[in-house]
C-alpha cells in the first residue's frame, strides 16, 4: 500500500504525441466515486485493475492509493457494476528529463479535454516543464476522473 504523489496540468496543443514513446486506450469506471475512497475499475490494453484511492491531502497533491492487476474479464464485468458514467481516453507517455508525463487526451462527453499527470517522489520535487504544458490543475476536484463521470467536460460551458 502506498502514497501517490502527483500535479496535474492542462494541455496545449498536440505536440506531445510526437514526443511519446507509448499510447494506450483506456476504459474506467467508477464502483465507488465518493472523494474519501474512490473504487475505480480500468481496462488498459489487454489488463485489468482495480484500484482504491483515499482522500487528497490538504495540498491537493498526495492521497493513499493502491492498486492491483485483475483478469481481464473479470474487470469488464465490474464495469457493468460501476456508478453511471464511463471514462474513455487515450493516454500518451512523454519522457521529459527525469520524469514521464502521463498525458490523457478524453474521449465521448469529456472530448477537447487534454490532462497531464507527472508522478513525484516528494511534493516539492523539481522536474521540466515542456513547452506543450499549460496552467496546472492540481487539487481541482473537477478534473480528477471520478468527477469527469458526474459532471463531464461537455457540460462545463
Amino acid at each position: 500500500m502506498g502514497r501517490e504523489t502527483e500535479r496535474k496540468f492542462l494541455v496545449k496543443g498536440s505536440d506531445y504525441q510526437k514526443d511519446a514513446f507509448r499510447s494506450m486506450r483506456m476504459t474506467q469506471g467508477y464502483l465507488n466515486s465518493a472523494p474519501e475512497r474512490s473504487v475505480r475499475i480500468r481496462l488498459c490494453g489487454e489488463s485489468g485493475y482495480i484500484t482504491v484511492k483515499g482522500p487528497t491531502e490538504a495540498d491537493g497533491i498526495s492521497h493513499f492509493e493502491w492498486e492491483k492487476e485483475i483478469p481481464y474479464n473479470e474487470a469488464q464485468d465490474l464495469l457493468q457494476l460501476c456508478e453511471p458514467g464511463v471514462i474513455d481516453k487515450t493516454r500518451y507517455y512523454v519522457r521529459t528529463g527525469q520524469h514521464i508525463f502521463e498525458v490523457d487526451e478524453f474521449h465521448g462527453e469529456n472530448k477537447g479535454l487534454v490532462i497531464a499527470e507527472i508522478e513525484l517522489r516528494e511534493a516539492n520535487e523539481t522536474f521540466e516543464l515542456p513547452a506543450w504544458l499549460g496552467e496546472e490543475v492540481t487539487g481541482d476536484v473537477r478534473y480528477y476522473n471520478a468527477s469527469l463521470t458526474h459532471t463531464p467536460y461537455s457540460r462545463w460551458k
